[in-house]
């Protein structure tokens, strides 16, 4: 394989903001070299709305004093918030010879494997990206390319409040139900979901522990 096509480093970043946390993942991207090794940054975000390119602001309903950003990912509007896993995806997908929908099946992958060793049934749709359990949605996505490598990525509905949701159209999609793992009967602690998700995204990415570097 390619040079630094099989490392890839992690970073557990904790709750941090979202604009400095977005601003970061731009100039990561935008001072990449050919050899620059992947990323992984888990981490959780404060109360945010953020809007992708083609969001349209008629899918805000009643927002109330969350902050709103309108950002380059593809997608809608969703919500973040402390108790859902936020997984950005810094990955150079032309030097492993992957395309867009390749990666984005990927990260659904590794949400329906790890909820299957949850026993939970969940499922993708072709129109409209994410994971779903029961018609409910437990895991967005939303990415952009730059340069042949990927940003943003993934969010996981863990053990949140899901209240804000109801301010939104989520997605872009008129009454579309969220849910998470506490109300699927999944209350165990974030830092060991995240320690056991892991795994299944670094499988589903084509990586693998022996060659993941943690910070």
């Amino acid at each position: 394989m390619p040079l630094n096509s099989s490392s890839i480093l992690i970073r557990h970043l904790g709750l941090v903001p979202f604009e400095p946390t977005y601003k970061a993942m731009q100039q990561f991207t935008n001072s990449r070299k050919p050899d620059t090794p992947d990323e992984l940054w888990l981490l959780q975000h404060p109360p945010v709305y953020t809007l992708g390119q083609a969001g349209k602001p008629e899918h805000l309903l009643n927002t109330g004093d969350i902050p709103i950003y309108f950002i380059d990912r593809g997608g809608q509007v969703t919500y973040h918030g402390p108790g859902q896993l936020i997984v950005y995806v810094l990955i150079n997908i032309k030097r492993r010879n992957w395309g867009v929908k390749k990666l984005v099946q990927a990260l659904e992958q590794a949400v329906i494997d790890f909820l299957a060793s949850q026993q939970i049934l969940a499922n993708r749709r072709e129109t409209a990206p994410g994971v779903y359990v029961q018609e409910r949605k437990i895991a967005s996505l939303g990415l952009r390319i730059r340069r042949g490598c990927s940003y943003h990525g993934l969010s996981f509905n863990i053990d949140m409040d899901l209240t804000p949701f109801q301010g939104i159209n989520t997605c872009g999609y008129k009454n579309l139900e969220v849910t998470q793992l506490r109300d699927l009967g999944i209350r165990k602690n974030f830092a060991d979901i995240t320690k056991q998700f892991l795994s299944y995204l670094l499988d589903a990415l084509d990586f693998k522990f022996t060659n993941a570097s943690t910070v």
